[in-house]
């Protein structure tokens, strides 16, 4: 059988030369597209240096430490300031106490006189209180300033019946003062239940009221003048009849002060 003889396994016939195939070369990578790329860096690379956009803000923020520290010593003065003058007001208070030894005053109603009720006419009333206060201060080293500014009511439930004021004065130490003040009320309008109610408690010889005292008072304990105290006073009394001869069958005072 003949053989078949290929062109390429042909060798090379005498005066070729065989010419090696230059190499191929590898394909260009493509050029990276505008984005954003996460690159990672080991940690013992990281200089702890802000960058030059946040410099400015880094130098500010360093810059604010001091100041919280300088404010926080401020706080600490403060405070340390306000409990000392606190402590040294405790003790001037209790020396005063120990000293002085005060004592709360006392205040009563001595009279009532009554005007301006009518409790047979519907029309508004305009009625009027004469009252007596006693007020005794049983203090030994203390005396106390009644000042301007004063308000008295008497109220009859809810009601507001008249108002007035005491005068100003000063009560020297373990006195007993009975002082007159004026009550006036106007246009005073009590429907048919209410004088019906004052008139069966005239008939029974009490008819309940409430006065209320407000005052600002100084109080002097030796040569040294507080500043102004309210005091407070509250009486729940009982009359006997609505008249300018009436009669104070009970009388209970409480008593406040605000300091302040």
């Amino acid at each position: 059988m003949t053989e078949r003889v290929h062109p390429g396994d042909s060798p090379p016939t005498s005066g070729e030369q065989s010419v090696p195939k230059p190499a191929t070369s590898s394909p260009e990578k493509p050029a990276p597209q505008p984005g954003t790329y996460v690159i990672q860096i080991p940690k013992d690379q990281i200089y702890r240096v802000p960058p030059p956009e946040n410099a400015h803000r880094y130098a500010h923020l360093s810059k604010r430490k001091p100041r919280r520290s300088t404010s926080r010593s401020c706080c600490c003065c403060l405070l340390t300031t306000i409990l000392a003058l606190l402590l040294a007001a405790a003790i001037a208070a209790a020396v005063i106490y120990f000293v002085f030894k005060p004592e709360s005053p006392n205040y009563s109603v001595e009279s009532v006189a009554i005007k301006g009720f009518n409790l047979t006419s519907p029309s508004p009333l305009s009625p009027e209180f004469d009252v007596t206060v006693r007020a005794h201060n049983p203090n030994d080293k203390i005396g106390i300033y009644y000042e301007k500014g004063s308000s008295v009511k008497v109220y009859y439930g809810d009601i507001n019946l008249c108002n007035g004021a005491l005068p100003a004065f000063f009560q020297p130490t373990n006195n007993v003062t009975l002082f007159k003040t004026a009550l006036k009320g106007s246009e005073i309008e009590l429907n048919n239940a209410v004088l019906r109610t004052l008139s069966d408690q005239q008939n029974k010889g009490a008819v309940p009221f409430s006065l209320k005292l407000r005052a600002p008072v100084k109080i002097k304990v030796g040569s040294i003048k507080t500043w102004k105290i309210t005091v407070k006073v509250t009486c729940k009394i009982t009359v006997d009849k609505l008249t300018a001869a009436s009669k104070v069958v009970s009388n209970d005072c409480d008593y406040g002060v605000d300091l302040w």
